[in-house]
């Protein structure tokens, strides 16, 4: 499998973390939902985001063509994430809740740019992200929500849709289970999230990385 192609590349930049899966067959779209209703329901998946303080989950990414890898995702607000793939895929994502950075161990090479340049913003900042530029996109289930997030004077930085379950044991009610990435070169990339633990212990060094370009050096 050739791990590059499922990186999608916002702004031309190779970014792994867009991190996303097909949307669930319950995800069909329905007739138009009120406006009033729509508002309340985009609240609801925004405190479901910021409802979250730490959260570990197995994650399958999946391209257009169908590859898939894996790995551990773990998230701390505000605005960290790691991704770690899966053992023989030499890559990493990380984001210490400024910048998003890739680290290609393969060619020993880093890649780092502003979470606000990434469709991670709205998993990373949702109340500025998903309550600025998100759009409720239409279900026949209303225990699934499906929200579009996009920023129109910014079409490079591509587009995020989060799909959310509804979970009562999940923070404010509703389960982050998969998400769509699409870059501005229309790459899908897709993610799966299962297992998912919240709460859990997690040491804000998770967020650091080793530095191929400067052996034996860890950087925030």
């Amino acid at each position: 499998m050739n791990i590059k192609s499922l990186i999608a590349k916002p702004a031309g930049v190779a970014f792994a973390a867009a991190l996303a899966v097909g949307l669930p067959t319950a995800a069909l779209i329905a007739p138009a939902t009120p406006l009033f209703a729509q508002a309340g329901q985009l609240d609801s998946a925004v405190a479901a985001l910021r409802g979250i303080s730490t959260m570990r989950a197995d994650f399958t990414q999946t391209d257009r063509k169908g590859q898939s890898i894996g790995g551990v995702m773990t998230l701390k607000r505000p605005g960290k994430i790691r991704f770690e793939y899966e053992k023989g895929v030499p890559l990493l994502v990380v984001s210490n809740g400024k910048s998003l950075t890739l680290v290609d161990y393969e060619v020993n090479q880093v890649q780092r740019w502003p979470i606000s340049n990434s469709p991670l913003g709205a998993l990373l900042d949702p109340n500025r992200d998903v309550k600025k530029y998100g759009k409720l996109m239409p279900t026949s289930n209303p225990n699934v929500l499906s929200v579009e997030v996009r920023d129109p004077k910014r079409p490079e930085f591509g587009v995020i849709t989060l799909v959310f379950t509804k979970n009562s044991s999940a923070p404010g009610g509703w389960q982050l289970t998969n998400w769509v990435a699409l870059d501005a070169q229309n790459n899908r990339t897709t993610v799966r999230l299962r297992n998912q633990r919240y709460g859990v212990s997690v040491s804000d060094s998770a967020f650091t990385y080793k530095d191929p370009r400067r052996s034996g050096r860890r950087t925030r």
